[in-house]
């Protein structure tokens, strides 16, 4: 059996997989209310590592009982982790004049997330740039951090002891030269960082350590279980869907939204409204990040539609017309948006008319939005040579509208394949990789099957395109 943990800003989820098989035991994911992010400031997003431990403990807990239901003993063989990507988490403690600790190592602070974007103006609203701002803002928490993480580097420190981290994962933080393959020293300089406090580098597939005796009495697990993967959510839902090599694109549609290319060659943006990171398999992964994706679903369906199931919404949506009668929504409204070259930004409403829109029109508006803002990131990602004509995404969250996909798939003249497969599931599948349970990776995921297909609709395609025009004249003023 194989553990896999995603680690989500709504929640975390894990999932225990039978290596041979490929199929998946059993999942779940914890808290079953979105957890909470706090604000503190505007454009301020922040979460208590501690409540991503204490998730991963009450899932372990959850699948070893579904585990004892079926009959099954639990035999763990390695333990795989992926995790929002961007965070940072100062790990450190108070030290001497000689610069000793003289206390065990623990989070010093709430941890800076993924769509916080405080950073915007040190030129880089990643890992890096939140590092800036605690040296600056927070001199004695930078002074007492011993090792910079990433939401992942800090539950894999949980779970082994180990303070370490991986290249991909530098590269997420903007710490890593990707021409170089080296750390950016000259970008550390210029925001003024040690790069002494940045952990040591594990292979991303492979021992990282192994579960601790308090760890392990914790989740109720042995110890000695080896942790032999840990991606960014991004690189490893592309590996959770096969996509490993040039030419291949995956997709999310969760809390915020994603598309990411693999590519052999290093790329860049000038704009910086798509990243390049370093891929699980020391490729380059090509990223496009939409913030105010599902978080904008789920506000609709708090505030708009809190008697309506999310099937139900959908199917409410179905009844307004393709261009909703005129509405328009411009999706933006979950922080800074690399898209937009992190202008400030929000969500709001156009060409609201009482006596013509509904609910549906505002539900069928929205999800069109986020399918044009995919649509805008991915003309980026074309102008630099990512090839974006077949999508391969999980069959979950906003890939369950079919107005979204659908009119993803019309706009851009994509083909949307949909499989059964999560990031938990991935990671379970990366932790087999690492320990070597499998030939090759591309061997891992030989089981996947594809649920869905969605094709472009060519009587709907200029209905879909005057809708984006229109939402493209109002975004751009």
């Amino acid at each position: 059996m194989l553990l896999g943990f995603d680690i989500g800003s709504s929640s975390v989820k894990a999932s225990i997989v039978d290596h041979k098989t490929g199929k998946c035991l059993c999942s779940t994911h914890f808290p079953k209310q979105e957890m909470a992010i706090a604000s503190p400031q505007p454009g301020f997003a922040e979460q208590d590592p501690n409540q991503w431990w204490e998730a991963v403990v009450a899932d372990t807990h959850t699948l070893l009982q579904e585990l004892e239901k079926q009959g099954l003993k639990p035999n763990i063989q390695a333990i795989g982790i992926s995790y929002q990507m961007h965070g940072l988490v100062c790990l450190g403690g108070k030290k001497d004049a000689e610069g000793g600790l003289l206390e065990p190592l623990r989070a010093l602070r709430s941890s800076i997330i993924w769509c916080d974007s405080r950073a915007v103006a040190y030129g880089t609203n990643f890992t890096a740039g939140k590092l800036a701002w605690v040296r600056e803002h927070e001199p004695e928490i930078y002074d007492q951090t011993e090792y910079v993480q990433l939401p992942g580097d800090y539950i894999a420190w949980r779970l082994t002891g180990n303070a370490v981290t991986t290249v991909s994962g530098l590269s997420e933080g903007m710490f890593w030269d990707m021409k170089k393959s080296e750390i950016d020293e000259e970008l550390m300089a210029r925001l003024q960082l040690d790069s002494r406090k940045l952990a040591p580098t594990v292979p991303t597939f492979g021992e990282q350590g192994k579960l601790t005796a308090s760890a392990a009495e914790e989740l109720g697990l042995n110890a000695g279980i080896p942790v032999t993967y840990r991606a960014g959510d991004q690189p490893n839902n592309a590996l959770s869907l096969g996509v490993l090599d040039a030419g291949e694109v995956a997709a999310t549609g969760g809390t915020s939204g994603v598309v990411y290319a693999v590519s052999d060659l290093p790329v860049s943006d000038e704009k910086n409204r798509v990243n390049p990171f370093v891929h699980v398999n020391n490729k380059t992964g090509i990223l496009l990040c939409i913030n105010s994706v599902g978080i904008l679903n789920a506000w609709l369906h708090r505030n708009v539609a809190a008697d309506l199931t999310y099937p139900e919404m959908n199917e409410l949506a179905a009844t307004a017309p393709i261009g909703a009668d005129g509405l328009s929504v411009i999706p933006f409204g979950n922080g800074a948006e690399r898209v937009l070259q992190n202008q400030p930004s929000a969500c709001s409403i156009h060409g609201l008319q009482f006596n013509i829109h509904t609910r549906a029109h505002i539900i069928r508006a929205s999800h069109e939005a986020i399918a044009f803002a995919f649509a805008y990131g991915m003309g980026v990602m074309n102008g630099m040579g990512a090839e974006t004509k077949l999508i391969r995404a999980g069959y979950g969250n906003l890939f369950l509208s079919p107005i979204f996909r659908q009119t993803l798939s019309n706009l851009t003249g994509a083909r949307i394949l949909l499989y059964d497969t999560d990031g938990s599931v991935g990671a379970a599948r990366g932790a087999g990789i690492g320990a070597g349970l499998y030939s090759t990776p591309r061997d891992a995921f030989k089981t996947l099957q594809v649920v869905d297909e969605v094709n472009p609709v060519e009587a709907d395609r200029e209905a879909t395109e005057q809708a984006y025009e229109r939402w493209l004249k109002i975004l751009k003023g």
